[in-house]
């Protein structure tokens, strides 16, 4: 990335701060998807209280790792290091080395794209764990490990049974940046947009700060998203099977329950999944969600009333939405101001207001401050009823259970002027309220919520039915 600045991450980088003032030994574990900026921020805000540093390399065998270990500590020591044999070799040269590093602050290890590191039957974690353990505690070191395949971080690194069991002092799940630091970054690179357009590269781009330093200055949001999207040798258009073939092995199977999800904006629930991707349902389809979950492209969400059963997931990435319903249609590609022609289009209506839900799903603790009910305790989840001979089946993707009585079933609209309301939709929401209560049998009060982008038209004619609006400034707060 260019931007020599850390853009928000204000929590992440007090961990560290505070890990390198500590009286004590300090082990934090990174994770977080490709491309989110992990590397990017472990080194501008660590940068030269690194003593040693060494980065992975995909796909290569144990000689190769051990190869470049011997680089990295040639490098860093100045001193013509020959390849270790072993990690055990390689762990008791690096001990050697930071014993001759002179200094009162502490010895700073970063260990980036852990998995890559541990090859089969290479030993790496042991013998990563026993240096921890014997001697890296009591010598004042900070070790960082950074891995972008997340559930392999947390299961092999964070949650470990051996000898990194409860070893980690910290651990910073790094998560894509917010509309309002999307917002920051932006500014920070000149780049001229309108919170209206900043909510459109957050829907294609999804808050990857990778993706939006990609960005130009001098070009109009559409003609970056055409670049990158849609010209023949753009940057993103091939970038959808090169992120999952980097995270996961066997790919494939997470790459059927992604496009599985990408076609149901109601999010399916595990038997839905398994008929679509005819994934056995079983142990495998388990690992598959669990890992796209923990690597943030899916979410589970809950029906109102229901913990675990009936949960469903729902595609939360964006970028993976806009590849899936935009990018990958044929007949779009070496065309000029594609993302323009696209605006009159119903595919891409349909597009907007499944990645504007999203935008919201991730800004929920926005949402609950323009509220006023960040204080109160409450709930996120959703509803869905199939209907029967009294009522028809209405579907509520977004709804708020408050500990104060009132539920917000919340209506997300993605549109380019003030919402207007017609009697003919105040009439469905109101039906909508009526069925809600009788199925549910709900004794709080009910709160209509419209969240979209510039405000509801007339607003103060509508309150009949509508009792909350929250705007872009909101969600940018």
């Amino acid at each position: 990335m260019s931007s020599p600045s850390i853009i928000g991450r204000d929590t992440q980088k007090a961990i560290f701060e505070e890990a390198l003032a500590s009286s004590k030994s300090e082990f934090i574990i990174v994770y977080g998807r490709r491309r989110v900026g992990k590397t990017f921020l472990i080194k501008n805000v660590l940068h030269n209280r690194i003593s040693f540093e060494m980065t992975g390399i995909q796909n290569a065998d144990l000689s190769d790792q051990l190869q470049n270990f011997a680089d990295k500590l040639t490098e860093q020591s100045q001193t013509e290091i020959k390849p270790p044999k072993s990690w055990m070799q390689a762990f008791s040269m690096l001990k050697k080395h930071l014993s001759s590093v002179k200094t009162k602050q502490k010895k700073v290890i970063f260990l980036d794209e852990l998995p890559w590191i541990d090859t089969p039957k290479s030993k790496f974690l042991g013998m990563l764990a026993h240096f921890w353990n014997d001697w890296a505690m009591y010598n004042n070191v900070l070790l960082v490990v950074c891995g972008s395949a997340a559930s392999w971080m947390i299961n092999h690194v964070l949650n470990d049974k051996g000898g990194l069991h409860n070893r980690a002092t910290q651990y910073i799940n790094l998560q894509p940046f917010t509309l309002a630091e999307t917002e920051q970054f932006l500014q920070f690179k000149n780049i001229r947009a309108s919170r209206y357009q900043i909510v459109q590269v957050y829907m294609t781009l999804g808050g990857i700060p990778y993706y939006l330093d990609l960005l130009k200055p001098d070009q109009s949001i559409p003609q970056n998203i055409d670049r990158l999207c849609f010209e023949t040798d753009g940057f993103l258009r091939d970038e959808f099977g090169r992120l999952y073939r980097s995270l996961f092995d066997k790919a494939d199977k997470h790459i059927a329950v992604v496009k599985a999800l990408a076609s149901k904006w109601q999010g399916l629930t595990r038997n839905e999944i398994e008929k679509t991707t005819g994934l056995a349902n079983g142990g495998s389809l388990t690992r598959i969600l669990e890992e796209l979950e923990k690597s943030a492209f899916i979410q589970t969400y809950y029906p109102f009333g229901k913990k675990k059963k009936g949960s469903l997931y729902r595609l939360t990435d964006n970028f993976s939405l806009f590849y899936l319903k935009l990018i990958s249609e044929k007949g779009l590609h070496n065309q000029k101001n594609v993302f323009l022609q696209l605006f009159t289009k119903p595919r891409f209506r349909v597009w907007c207001g499944y990645a504007f839900e999203n935008t919201c799903f991730i800004h929920y603790r926005q949402i609950a401050n323009a509220l006023g009910i960040s204080a109160i305790f409450h709930e996120f989840s959703s509803f869905r009823f199939t209907g029967n001979d009294t009522h028809e089946g209405i579907q509520i993707d977004l709804l708020i259970d408050r500990a104060d009585g009132v539920i917000n079933l919340c209506e997300v609209k993605f549109s380019n002027a003030d919402f207007k309301l017609t009697p003919t939709y105040k009439k469905t929401l109101r039906e909508r309220v009526g069925t809600f209560a009788a199925v549910t049998q709900s004794r709080k009060s009910v709160f209509v919520t419209l969240i979209t982008t510039y405000g509801l038209a007339n607003a103060h004619v509508h309150t009949d039915v509508m009792q909350h609006v929250v705007t872009l400034e909101g969600l940018f707060a």
